[in-house]
């Protein structure tokens, strides 16, 4: 029996309180394999009808893994231009929080 308590008394002191995530932040940037995998996926399963979920993702990241540096490039200029986005709306996001907190 001691055993069950001991259960109890863990559960509660894992489950913290964890900090709710403002639904009005900015979305990450994808990465170059992100983009990559978004524009190959549909080919994929079309090239191997009846493939799980897991195995498009196997696919995918052997078809990433055999590409040269110059045929990532494309994939790495839509990273970095994603990047700079989330980094501004980022910026602009936490500068209004900012001017909230001030207002309070």
């Amino acid at each position: 029996m001691p055993k069950a308590a001991a259960k109890a008394t863990k559960s509660k002191a894992r489950g913290g309180d964890k900090k709710k995530k403002d639904p009005n932040a900015p979305k990450r940037g994808l990465s170059a394999y992100m983009f990559f995998a978004n524009d190959q996926r549909e080919t994929v399963r079309e090239e191997n009808p009846g493939i799980s979920f897991g195995q498009v993702g196997k696919v995918l990241g052997d078809k990433w893994k055999a590409l040269s540096e110059k045929q990532r490039e494309p994939y790495e200029k839509k990273a970095a231009t994603d990047k700079k986005r989330y980094e501004d709306e980022k910026a602009k996001y936490n500068a209004a929080a900012e001017e909230d907190e001030d207002e309070d």
